[in-house]
């Protein structure tokens, strides 16, 4: 756990570098390979904000954002999303109460009270369900009746949707889609990743436990220290470039992103410059984090889906 000294420490840039590093090791424990899907899930935290993981089933997903919660001592919540789930299932309900002899009505707080959220399948509830969640990701707050409950800091929704099945499910609207910093694609393991996997459960022995290296007050220090990384104006200019290149390029790209893209590149290339313990951001790291940051706000023209592109090789097209 990080004490106050660890607190002041860990504005030295190497001190950092050592501490996400540790964190890696502490979550390899638990959960093999997907470094790039974990650095991601890492910078969404940093900037405080909710990331959309896609991927085929059973590749680990709920497994990783638990043991990311439990490093950074941080309550965890899983709502499975069903077509039958209410908004009220999610963010509570008042119940009828007795006390000295009267009744009352005292309110039942909902999975959505918990630091890190993780919405399985969120395109399968209902468009009245995921706005329920609407509020909470983006005020860090729920209302309920007529009264509105501060949900405690530090907060995170992490979705996750099944890009095959989509018999039954209702697709995420862009308002709501845009809420999203990050979308993250997570890929099958590679073949010694998964020769691994395939040892580790096989075998009989204790379930690897974790240590738990940060605190809240940490998470929202380096939340702090994350916007205060940093950046040329050249390379600000150049991460507007991308999005503006979005709205201007009508042979791929039918609408392009909005100003929160613009701002979602610069903060999240602040994280992965603070992650890899450097300080101040490089053009890279803004290119790296175009791809997460856009490919689930733009979208393609007829012309781009007839080639058969993808959202990411039209951004891969743009950076060039």
């Amino acid at each position: 756990m990080a004490s106050a000294k660890d607190l002041e420490n860990v504005k030295n840039i190497e001190k950092l570098k050592e501490t996400f590093s540790n964190i890696m090791k502490e979550i390899e424990k638990v959960v093999v390979g997907q470094e790039e899907v974990i650095e991601q899930v890492m910078i969404a935290i940093l900037c405080d904000s909710n990331a959309l993981l896609e991927s085929y089933p059973g590749l680990g997903k709920t497994t990783m954002v638990k043991t990311i919660s439990e490093i950074m001592d941080l309550q965890f919540s899983r709502v499975q999303n069903t077509p039958d789930l209410m908004p009220s299932d999610i963010l509570g309900t008042y119940l009828i109460d007795e006390e000295g002899g009267k009744k009352v009505f005292r309110f039942q707080k909902g999975p959505v009270f918990a630091n890190v959220v993780l919405a399985d399948e969120i395109n399968r509830a209902t468009p009245k369900t995921q706005s329920a969640l609407l509020e909470a990701m983006q005020e860090k707050q729920v209302t309920v009746g007529n009264q509105t409950f501060a949900l405690d800091k530090p907060f995170f929704v992490l979705a996750t949707q099944n890009p095959i099945d989509m018999e039954g499910t209702y697709p995420l609207p862009e308002a709501q889609v845009d809420r999203f910093l990050l979308k993250i694609l997570v890929h099958y393991p590679n073949f010694e990743d998964e020769f691994e996997i395939m040892n580790r459960f096989t075998k009989s022995g204790v379930k690897s436990e974790v240590k738990t290296l940060l605190s809240k007050d940490s998470v929202l220090l380096l939340q702090n220290l994350t916007r205060q990384v940093p950046i040329a104006d050249d390379i600000k200019k150049k991460a507007l470039k991308i999005v503006h290149k979005t709205r201007t390029n009508k042979d791929l790209i039918e609408y392009g992103a909005s100003p929160r893209a613009s701002i979602g590149i610069i903060l999240a290339a602040k994280a992965k410059a603070l992650i890899n313990g450097r300080k101040f951001v490089s053009e890279k790291d803004v290119e790296d984090m175009a791809f997460p940051v856009l490919r689930h706000r733009i979208i393609l023209s007829f012309k781009a889906e007839r080639e058969g592109k993808t959202p990411d090789d039209v951004i891969r097209e743009l950076l060039k």
